[in-house]
């Protein structure tokens, strides 16, 4: 692989690291997605220098993706990441045009967010036994926080104390790209955070407590944990195979959807970065309006 062309990714992975600040996983995605290509190119091809890129080269690319049985979205992905790098180059005087420019995005099947239905959620946090034990207390916190603010698994492994403002009933979130947001909390969150946090202190008095959560390890569950405390405890209420926290959050944005809630508020709420990504909320609640018609109307 030239030099040239090791320069220019890395001056790439460098600006979306410093400059747009991307997250480390999404760096890494990025610099995975690139190095295939261009490992590709250079096998298939014995082409590694941005100016000889062809699309019929990341045509091919994509096919041979595809036939090793890559999803369409996946596929999807690896082409964004090379078209960011093709455009960082051309801005940067290294191409005159980007190959990827005229390469259409693969076709994908929709697929309605897995969710819990409002009346299992309200069984599971009012009905089901937790543990009385501090772990007991730590795993109806992690559920009640991701149910109620619809927080993804990174932020709520990385809450700090300090972040809560429990005064004003509310909590600030950071988000992908270093992002903040502020997600309102209700009463009894509230109460349940104040409790937990005064019976934390008293618990482990010689821990940092600059972490909202605690493990019995006196350290912040990872997302793993999470995972794990949340599958077991969804099984209680649910048989399907998607069990994971997302699904808490995506039923945090469909129980608002459905109750009314307008889509840019949710958008915010969620820390999506375009509306696109939220709409997929309101087809639940499309699919919810067919279904009370079909057994509703008499001629349903």
């Amino acid at each position: 692989m030239s030099n040239n062309h090791v320069f220019f990714v890395q001056r790439f992975l460098d600006h979306i690291k410093y400059e747009r600040r991307l997250s480390v996983h999404t760096i890494r995605a990025y610099s995975d997605d690139i190095t295939s290509f261009f490992n590709f190119a250079r096998q298939l091809f014995d082409v590694a220098d941005p100016e000889l890129i062809t699309p019929a080269m990341i045509r091919s690319w994509m096919a041979d993706l595809s036939m090793k049985k890559i999803q369409a979205k996946s596929i999807n992905r690896k082409l964004s990441s090379l078209k960011a790098l093709f455009k960082f180059c051309q801005i940067a005087g290294q191409i005159k045009g980007s190959p990827a420019n005229a390469i259409p995005v693969l076709k994908v099947k929709k697929r309605l967010p897995a969710y819990i239905e409002k009346d299992k959620m309200e069984r599971l946090l009012s009905d089901v036994q937790f543990p009385h034990d501090f772990q007991g207390k730590t795993s109806y916190l992690i559920i009640s926080l991701l149910y109620f603010t619809g927080i993804r698994v990174s932020e709520l492994v990385n809450l700090k104390s300090n972040q809560l403002d429990l005064a004003r009933g509310q909590i600030k979130v950071l988000g992908k790209g270093n992002k903040e947001r502020i997600i309102p909390i209700h009463a009894g969150l509230i109460s349940l955070l104040s409790n937990y946090q005064s019976e934390k202190v008293k618990l482990y008095p010689d821990a940092l407590h600059d972490q909202v959560l605690l493990t019995g390890k006196q350290k912040p569950p990872t997302a793993r944990q999470v995972y794990d405390i949340v599958s077991k405890t969804l099984l209680q209420v649910t048989t399907s195979d998607k069990r994971g926290p997302h699904v808490l959050r995506h039923s945090f944005a469909t129980h608002l959807t459905n109750n009314g809630a307008e889509l840019n508020a949710v958008k915010e709420l969620l820390g999506h970065t375009s509306l696109a990504a939220t709409q997929v909320y309101t087809h639940n609640s499309i699919e919810r309006l067919r279904d009370i018609h079909k057994k509703a109307h008499p001629k349903g």
